[in-house]
C-alpha cells in the first residue's frame, strides 16, 4: 500500500470512527441526558476504548458540543424556503416547516440536549451550552432572513417579532413532541405553525404575503 493510500484509509478510519463515537453519544445522552453521559459509557456502547473517544474529543464537554453541532447541520438544511415558482409565499412557507419537523424528527439531538443545557445553572457553562446558543443564533438568522425573503415589506421591528415567535413556537412544539412522544402529531403542528405565521405575517403588512392588498 502506498504512503498515500495508506494515509486515505487513515482518514476514512477516523471518520468512521468518529462517527460511531457521536451515534453512541447521542444514544446516551438521548437515555441520561448531559449529566449521565460518560466517557466509559459511550466507549462501551460505540466499542472503541477511551484513548479512541480522546483521541477525537479532550473530554465529555466537547464530545456532546460536536453532537449538538452535527445535529444542527443536519437540521439547517431544511431551513430554507422551496423556490419562488415551488407555489404561494404560504405554500412555501408550510412546506418548508414541514421539512424542518421532519428534520427534527430525524436529527432531535441538537434541541433535545441544547433545550436541556440552556435550561440549566452551572458554575462553569459547559461549552456545548455555548455551543447550542451560538447555533441557536444562527438558527435566528435563518428564519429572520425566511421572513425578509416571504415579505421584504415588513419591517425590520416586525421581522425580529416574527422570528423570535417562530423559534419560541418551534422550540415549544418540540417540547410537546417529546412529552407526548408518538401521540404528538409534530408535522401537522409544525404545519399549523406556519399556517399562523402566515396569518401574523398578514397582519404586520395589513394585506397577504408578498404585499398584495
Amino acid at each position: 500500500m502506498t504512503e498515500g493510500a495508506r494515509q486515505r484509509r487513515g482518514r476514512a478510519d477516523g471518520a468512521e470512527s468518529r462517527r460511531r463515537i457521536l451515534d453512541a453519544a447521542v444514544e446516551i445522552a438521548g437515555e441520561r441526558g448531559y449529566d449521565g453521559t460518560g466517557i466509559a459509557a459511550v466507549s462501551a456502547r460505540c466499542g472503541l476504548p477511551a484513548s479512541s473517544i480522546y483521541w477525537h474529543f479532550a473530554d465529555k464537554d466537547e464530545l456532546i458540543a460536536a453532537v449538538i453541532e452535527r445535529s444542527y447541520t443536519r437540521w439547517s438544511a431544511a431551513v430554507a424556503l422551496p423556490a419562488p415558482d415551488a407555489g404561494t409565499p404560504a405554500e412555501r412557507a408550510t412546506a418548508m416547516a414541514v421539512a424542518v419537523a421532519r428534520a427534527f424528527l430525524d436529527s432531535p439531538e441538537f434541541l433535545r440536549l441544547g433545550l436541556m443545557l440552556t435550561l440549566e445553572r452551572r458554575p462553569t457553562e459547559p461549552a456545548a451550552r455555548t455551543m447550542f446558543l451560538r447555533l441557536r443564533e444562527a438558527a435566528t438568522t435563518l428564519v429572520a432572513a425566511v421572513f425578509t425573503e416571504l415579505a421584504p415589506e415588513l419591517p425590520d421591528a416586525s421581522v425580529r417579532l416574527l422570528t423570535t415567535y417562530a423559534i419560541a413556537g418551534a422550540e415549544g412544539l418540540f417540547i410537546a413532541r417529546e412529552i407526548g412522544g408518538d401521540d404528538v402529531d409534530l408535522i401537522a403542528l409544525f404545519d399549523l405553525h406556519a399556517r399562523t405565521l402566515i396569518d401574523a405575517v398578514t397582519r404586520e403588512l395589513g394585506c397577504t404575503p408578498g404585499g398584495k392588498p
